[in-house]
């Protein structure tokens, strides 16, 4: 089984961490950047696949040389056996359709086709999830490709090699929350809800997945280091990392990045940041009076009142 999980780079949106102009507008420059916490999401259920059917897991973003370290995280907090990173300048500023096309190259790009697709549902900046569908459809539409049925809000999954086919179990939000169970035939594009749960009832698969996670953390490591290695070596060096430009893919700028993104956005509501000082009271272990007011304080709360 080829397994290929997608992901992005968004603003670290911890207490504290986010910067914004005096317009309101965030400044990504200044804001540390983290892996999309929903595409970790993606990246078990490609995992449990790999536990379960053996195979292999890409790991794959678009954005600037830094992303790099985004995947590196990825690697090292979930799983991956290899990772794959699209950037320069000319894909900068894109919008889910630029950027869908210039991924969707990418997957047609790799030397074997996946078997299985994986994305987030939606990231934490844009929430607009349309990233992932829209790749499914611009690999459908490229004759050399194979068709992908798209399955979103997976729950649980099987994959039934001999049968090849997957089985999930999907969340449907109307009136009322549904399961619906869906079945496919291979190769699928899966996009993972937050409601996932890797299962691993064998105790060979416990072990497995241990293993797994074992290597995974060691590679991570050693990409760091390579990552931190301050010589003029390429990016592309290290033989589990991959980084292509829009000339190795033989994209045209005109249809990515900025030039190729039909979305005007009208107005972007930022987030508040934290106040950076907050009112405390000093109270010391030996201040009885001051412990007093605090226990007296915190006695409702611990009554249940």
């Amino acid at each position: 089984m080829r397994s290929v999980v997608l992901t992005k780079g968004v603003p670290d949106f911890r207490e504290g961490q986010v910067s914004f102009d005096e317009d309101g507008h965030l400044e990504r420059g200044k804001t540390p950047t983290v892996m999309n916490p929903n595409d970790k999401h993606a990246l078990r259920a490609a995992l449990q696949t790999k536990v379960r059917q053996g195979g292999n897991v890409s790991l794959m973003s678009m954005g600037p040389p830094g992303y790099a370290e985004i995947l590196q995280e990825g690697m090292k907090d979930v799983y991956a056996d290899d990772l794959y990173l699209l950037s320069d300048r000319e894909m900068g500023a894109a919008d889910t359709w630029a950027t869908a096309m210039t991924v969707a190259t990418g997957l047609e790009e790799m030397e074997e086709n996946p078997d299985l697709l994986f994305a987030g549902f939606k990231t934490a900046d844009g929430e607009t999830g349309h990233t992932g569908p829209q790749t499914e459809w611009c690999l459908n539409i490229n004759d050399e490709m194979p068709d992908y049925p798209l399955i979103t809000h997976v729950i649980a999954m099987d994959v039934d090699q001999e049968e090849g086919v997957v089985r999930t179990k999907r969340l449907v939000e109307g009136d009322i929350s549904e399961i619906e169970t869906v079945e496919t035939e291979l190769p699928a594009f899966i996009v993972v809800d937050p409601e996932f749960e890797p299962t691993y009832r064998k105790a060979d698969h416990r072990l497995r997945h241990k293993d797994f996670r074992a290597e995974t953390q060691e590679r991570a490591a050693e990409f760091g280091e390579y990552l931190a290695d301050g010589s003029d070596k390429e990016m592309t060096d290290w033989d589990r990392f991959t980084m292509w430009n829009h000339a190795d893919l033989n994209l045209d700028p005109d249809f990515i990045g900025l030039s190729g993104s039909p979305t005007i956005v009208s107005g972007v509501d930022p987030i508040p940041k934290a106040p950076s000082e907050r009112e405390a009271q000093h109270i010391q272990p030996d201040d009885d009076e001051g412990m007093s007011d605090v226990l007296e304080e915190m006695q409702p709360f611990v009554a249940g009142d």
